[in-house]
């Protein structure tokens, strides 16, 4: 296992909710980045850990193999990879993520 993919995996591990995505929580760089924060913080997510993926391509490549998933940007809750903003706005809109956060 790469370095990359290590500390990939040490993070989801040890956050219990984590954002990989374009840009930061206060300035997101993509809608789709930007829905993901809006939708956690309707989930009530106070602080929510971000990783800029747009500042490593390492973390930007390392990511979409540790998942298997082409797009970012990637929630991961309790270590478990939950998927992209449009899987994020099913969830939510089911409230099985606000569900799954607060467990």
């Amino acid at each position: 296992m790469s370095d990359v993919q290590t500390w990939i995996k040490e993070t989801v591990g040890s956050t219990p909710v984590v954002l990989f995505m374009k840009g930061t929580a206060q300035f997101p760089q993509c809608g789709f980045s930007g829905r993901a924060i809006q939708i956690l913080k309707a989930c009530g997510v106070q602080n929510i850990a971000t990783v800029n993926v747009l500042d490593d391509p390492e973390v930007r490549q390392g990511i979409k193999d540790f998942s298997n998933w082409p797009t970012i940007p990637q929630l991961y809750v309790k270590g478990e990879f939950i998927g992209g903003s449009d899987i994020m706005d099913e969830m939510f809109a089911s409230g099985e993520l606000k569900t799954l956060i607060d467990a």
